[in-house]
């Protein structure tokens, strides 16, 4: 009963987390941070409660990220466990359990220091607890609910904690260690003061008692119902339900039916379809002919409905997650550029308070001179690309597309056969549009050069064509002159473009060598080659060797038709 079980011990988290967060607070104080550094991340872990309270799940995710993102920042250690571990909770509600697992063991290396944050431990622990008992995996579940046991913690925790582990053995079938665990939680003074968690213990030590087929079972059942009939405490209710029809399954089938039903309609009035679901198969079990049937078909419609739901919050979350990653590499990227800009017009100012009047006046004129040249040099770029696009969406793109209306226009497309074949051109002109894209994208020349040249490569290798890179790993590409790196994309990539047009290819090796501040860069295929008298036309290999020319670099074509074709570049870093 998987909503019932993460229920059941929700508010162990929770009041976890709050005395994980209360604790560390007070272990801060003294820290030397910023004040406004702390505030602002409060007040992001602020909105994300609050969105949690009001159950936006999408939204609370994303500000608890932020939280977490700021808190690395600071290194603020207790925020980082506090906002992961919301955020493992937001995912184990919304039923991605190996995502909320995943999540939680990002916090261990932050606890894994001796006495620095405990309370943090603990909960930690306990939110990987419940991930695998809510995945079955008991055993997993037992030792991380021992290791939180055995971190620093109060007494009605501990209680807590223990209380979830009977439910692990119960789980397993071992209910005499079950029900050994639960016994002396009745008599302590810190369960007993918590209504909820002893409800829970009863309930729980009256459900051992049920499957082990030992009399006082009816009544740690009747007791556990008794304290949340008090207390109103409606999610905890339907468990009561639940075991009670478990209890007369076998002794009273009408009286079995009663609690399935109430359990039924009460999971039904919270919306809490996971206890609908395991109360709709005790009916199942109990009936037969048409409301047999009836129960079954409603089991289905909501089961389906649920998987559904559940897998588009694991989608959303990886969304989330991704824009967020993107937008965070903007900011920085942003950062960065303005850093330059001041430290440019910093430089700028020194320049004109020790520059005479008539080197000001050559450097006004060369500076006008300059920009002049660089905008008729753009001017001429852009027009070049732009004429370059216009060729290939009319020769290429335009060509597709227009068959592939007269393909929809003309032929049947309720057949297999056609749809596929719509299918395939569809795809043929995603293909295109997207190379298109790349070839005249902007080249990242930072930190991320090396995965997005490899990514651009990898477009490339196909089922027909293999492409092998020696070397790159060992290339410092952080001192190679963001020009240089321009240029060396764009020469990859006109080789590239050059063998899928012409060569046919089957294997292409790219081999990168640094040996006395010079690149050595080897490009080898197997295909047809270039006839010497093409090899600088239209073909795009006049503008790699332009490109390599303009960096002060050589360039070496070793063809021969039909045996393949090699170029050996080389230049100054």
């Amino acid at each position: 009963m998987v909503l019932k079980k993460l229920r059941f011990s929700i508010h162990i988290i929770l009041l976890a987390m709050l005395f994980v967060f209360q604790s560390c607070e007070r272990n801060e104080q003294n820290n030397s941070r910023p004040e406004q550094d702390v505030t602002a991340i409060n007040n992001l872990l602020a909105i994300g409660q609050k969105h949690y309270q009001n159950e936006e799940f999408d939204s609370s995710y994303y500000y608890y990220n932020k939280a977490k993102d700021a808190a690395e920042l600071q290194k603020d250690t207790s925020r980082i466990i506090h906002s992961i571990s919301w955020i493992a909770q937001i995912q184990r509600n919304r039923g991605d359990y190996s995502g909320s697992e995943t999540t939680s063991i990002e916090a261990l290396p932050f606890i894994e220091q001796p006495n620095k944050y405990p309370y943090g431990e603990t909960n930690i622990y306990i939110g990987l607890g419940n991930n695998y008992f809510l995945l079955h995996e008991n055993d997993n579940a037992i030792y991380y609910f021992k290791k939180a046991i055995n971190s620093k913690t109060d007494e009605d925790i501990k209680s807590g904690i223990l209380n979830n582990i009977s439910k692990a053995y119960i789980e397993k079938g071992d209910y005499q260690r079950a029900i050994q665990t639960l016994l002396p939680l009745t008599l302590k003074r810190e369960s007993i003061n918590n209504p909820i968690t002893y409800a829970n213990i009863n309930g729980n030590l009256g459900d051992a008692y049920t499957k082990s087929g030992q009399p006082q079972a009816l009544y740690y059942l009747n007791k556990a119902l008794k304290i949340r009939e008090k207390m109103n405490d409606n999610w905890n209710l339907i468990g009561s339900y639940y075991n009670l029809s478990g209890y007369y399954k076998t002794k009273n089938s009408n009286l079995s039916n009663k609690y399935a039903l109430l359990g039924y309609k009460k999971s039904t009035k919270l919306k809490s379809v996971d206890s609908r679901l395991e109360c709709l198969r005790l009916l199942i079990q109990n009936s037969s002919g048409n409301l047999a049937k009836k129960y079954s078909l409603q089991y289905l419609h909501i089961d389906d409905s649920i998987r559904q739901v559940r897998q588009q919050a694991k989608n959303q979350f990886a969304k989330i997650k991704y824009d967020f990653k993107k937008e965070k590499q903007e900011n920085i990227e942003l950062k960065a550029q303005k850093i330059i800009q001041l430290q440019q017009q910093k430089n700028k100012n020194l320049l004109i308070y020790f520059i005479v009047v008539i080197a000001f006046v050559i450097a006004l004129f060369t500076y006008y001179y300059l920009s002049a040249k660089n905008k008729r040099e753009k001017l001429k770029s852009s027009y070049n690309t732009e004429i370059r696009i216009a060729k290939k969406l009319h020769d290429e793109l335009a060509n597709d597309v227009y068959q592939t209306m007269t393909f929809a226009e003309t032929q049947d497309l309720s057949t297999t056969q056609n749809k596929e074949t719509l299918l395939n051109n569809l795809d043929t002109i995603y293909s295109r549009t997207r190379n298109i894209s790349q070839e005249n994208s902007v080249i990242e020349t930072g930190p991320y050069f090396l995965p997005n040249i490899k990514e651009m490569m990898s477009a490339f290798n196909t089922d027909n064509t293999h492409i092998i890179i020696n070397g790159m790993e060992t290339v410092n590409w952080s001192i190679i002159d963001k020009s240089k790196k321009i240029t060396l994309y764009r020469v990859i990539q006109e080789l590239l473009v050059n063998m899928k047009k012409h060569s046919k290819s089957s294997l292409v090796l790219l081999s990168f060598n640094v040996t006395e501040n010079k690149m050595h860069l080897n490009y080898t295929d197997n295909g047809l080659g270039v006839p010497f008298d093409k090899i600088n036309l239209k073909n795009g290999l006049q503008n790699v060797e332009n490109r390599i020319h303009a960096i002060k670099g050589t360039i070496t074509f070793d063809n021969q038709y039909n045996k393949g074709f090699k170029v050996d570049i080389t230049f100054p870093i």
